[in-house]
């Protein structure tokens, strides 16, 4: 995110010597991506960040993947995941449950009321939308606060531990990419500043305001990373914390940003999905629906129309509201649907002809659009919906 942010004490001048008050040397590292030629951050660290003591397997939850084959609609109930018995030992890093997956992006959902541990993706960007519940995110860059229908958007390879609180547990959508996630260009100036055409900007963006003062010694940190082409984990072990960045400034560091600040765009009659889009990393995209005021020309139909996705999965999740085009499928709160690419879909039977004359949706789903086909994930095939494919036409195989 090209927006430029100062936390803490840094020097005046980048790479150059930046001593605490009794002259030892801060450690500057610089954070940037695509090498040195996209967005990056300096920090200055009161340890050496790269020195560690120990490196450890860490066994990552499940993350094989079956195609969709025979290619079909599928519908997901995630409440059906985690039991409430199971909230108290699951924690947002480790108790991640994979639904659907490709090379590009990997999508898990948790339910929790436990810390995680320190933790790393060195794979690519994370997109963690809240579903309830609250969360102090703490990471290397400074804490950030997370409730309920907030995007947290953390950067490859920053430290972080989730620390929910507040009443009830801590329903989490997470979004792994395999890339680096951006809002879509066609919101951006040339020089990086969201246009006045985008539906949202810089002040809806909220980043950390004070450094971390991480206390302990010998502290483990799990990392996400790649090895021979397969995903693994590795339980690296700092002798100093790693929250010990005492400034920093740049383009690059986590942000919350909340659906609720999403400025919808309208028109006469239906808008197409990219109208929706919040995010887009390689290979996908991400959009939000929100509630909003719907098609106003006199013979509009506000529901979509019925559509094929020949180069796209569509994936929504449904996490607010009363979505009218599924109305009669058994899709509800805490459902995904999958429609696939090669294969047409839209409304259920009537949703067509019912919103004819409506003009407000109540509505609130995030929608993953990717562009190599998805395949499920031990958790997706654990909740799903077998008879959610045949709700078009009323029978299936079976009857």
């Amino acid at each position: 995110m090209a927006y430029y942010r100062q936390v803490g004490a840094v020097p005046p001048k980048r790479h150059t010597q930046h001593r605490d008050s009794e002259g030892r040397l801060y450690f500057e590292e610089l954070m940037g991506e695509e090498g040195f030629s996209s967005d990056s951050s300096l920090l200055y660290h009161r340890n050496i960040p790269s020195a560690i003591v120990d490196s450890q397997p860490w066994e990552l939850p499940d993350q094989t993947t079956t195609p969709n084959h025979p290619l079909r609609p599928r519908h997901l109930r995630l409440h059906e995941l985690f039991p409430k018995e199971t909230w108290s030992h699951t924690d947002v890093v480790t108790g991640r449950r994979l639904i659907l997956g490709n090379a590009d992006v990997r999508i898990s959902y948790v339910v929790s009321t436990q810390d995680s541990p320190l933790y790393r993706n060195a794979t690519g960007d994370e997109i963690v939308y809240v579903e309830s519940g609250q969360a102090t995110v703490e990471t290397m860059f400074g804490a950030v606060e997370a409730r309920a229908g907030d995007y947290v958007v953390i950067p490859t390879s920053t430290t972080h531990r989730w620390l929910p609180h507040g009443e009830g547990p801590l329903r989490a959508y997470a979004i792994e990419a395999s890339s680096h996630v951006s809002p879509p260009k066609r919101y951006l100036s040339r020089f990086g500043q969201l246009l006045e055409h985008a539906p949202y900007c810089e002040r809806d963006l909220h980043g950390p305001t004070q450094p971390m003062a991480g206390e302990g010694t010998d502290v483990e940190v799990y990392v996400k990373h790649r090895a021979g082409g397969a995903l693994v984990g590795t339980r690296m072990v700092y002798p100093q914390h790693p929250f010990d960045v005492v400034g920093w400034d740049g383009c690059l560091y986590p942000f919350t940003f909340s659906v609720h600040d999403f400025e919808p765009i309208i028109g006469r009659v239906h808008q197409p999905p990219p109208v929706h889009q919040v995010f887009e990393g390689n290979n996908f995209v991400v959009c939000n629906f929100v509630p909003r005021k719907v098609d106003y020309h006199p013979l509009s139909i506000p529901v979509p129309y019925y559509h094929s996705n020949v180069d796209s999965d569509e994936i929504m999740f449904y996490c607010g509201g009363d979505y009218e085009a599924r109305k009669g499928s058994g899709i509800g709160q805490g459902s995904v649907s999958v429609h696939p690419g090669g294969y047409a879909h839209g409304p259920q039977p009537g949703a067509y002809e019912r919103s004819i004359g409506v003009d407000f949706f109540d509505e609130l789903a995030v929608m993953v659009d990717t562009f190599r086909p998805l395949e499920l994930g031990e958790g997706g095939l654990a909740c799903e919906d077998p008879g959610y494919a045949w709700t078009w036409s009323g029978r299936g195989p079976d009857r």
